[in-house]
């Protein structure tokens, strides 16, 4: 049995942070392989600043170029609307019948997970893995697991590096002209400047 982890986000853009993680929680767990699942329209999220669908698979098929246990998957991106996570899990069951199926997501997707569309389907039909952001992050984690279990969900919170950059300082920093390349993969960096992405200009 394939164990296979879906790490869905806006990815706007992917950074170094975002495949550390990806990295460590994949040892961790023991996944044969983790799908990046760029979302069309996060339903938590705000539109504005948004770079396009094309743009975000694009960057995060080249943070992961040569490395053969990440996979990019664009079904989020081909099904356009709202982003729901369920459907997501549905389309992967259908696909992967066989397959045992895990969630990643940061430690605020954690603890609202059990509000989001068909939470029901989720826990059926995947662990779902809360990735901490500090030490201390990780006790509030534990506690927001043992609720989840009583809905019936299947949970695990990874040990894992603190992720120190985030995607918003990222886009900050471009419209504010200033040097990103020791956050993104140089392959992302040379993408953002050719495509003038989240820049004053762009």
């Amino acid at each position: 049995m394939m164990k296979t982890a879906m790490f869905g986000g806006s990815f706007n853009p992917i950074h170094n942070g975002h495949i550390q993680l990806a990295k460590a929680v994949r040892k961790q767990l023991g996944l044969d392989r983790v799908l990046i699942v760029p979302a069309f329209q996060p339903p938590h999220k705000e539109k504005s600043g948004m770079a396009s669908g094309e743009a975000r698979l694009a960057m995060c098929r080249l943070a992961f170029e040569g490395d053969p246990a990440f996979e990019v998957s664009d079904m989020e991106i081909r099904r356009q609307g709202a982003s729901y996570t369920y459907l997501t899990l549905e389309e992967l069951h259908a696909q992967n019948p066989d397959d045992e199926l895990y969630l990643l997501m940061g430690a605020d997707m954690f603890m609202t997970v059990h509000e989001w569309k068909h939470p029901e389907i989720i826990f059926s039909l995947a662990v779902v893995c809360g990735i901490p952001r500090n030490s201390d992050n990780a006790a509030v984690l534990a506690k927001q697991a043992q609720l989840l279990s009583t809905l019936g969900a299947h949970t695990r919170i990874p040990d894992t590096p603190v992720m120190t950059v985030s995607s918003t300082r990222i886009r900050a920093a471009c419209a504010a002209g200033e040097d990103i390349s020791a956050l993104v993969p140089p392959s992302v960096h040379a993408y953002i400047r050719e495509h003038q992405l989240y820049s004053a200009q762009g």
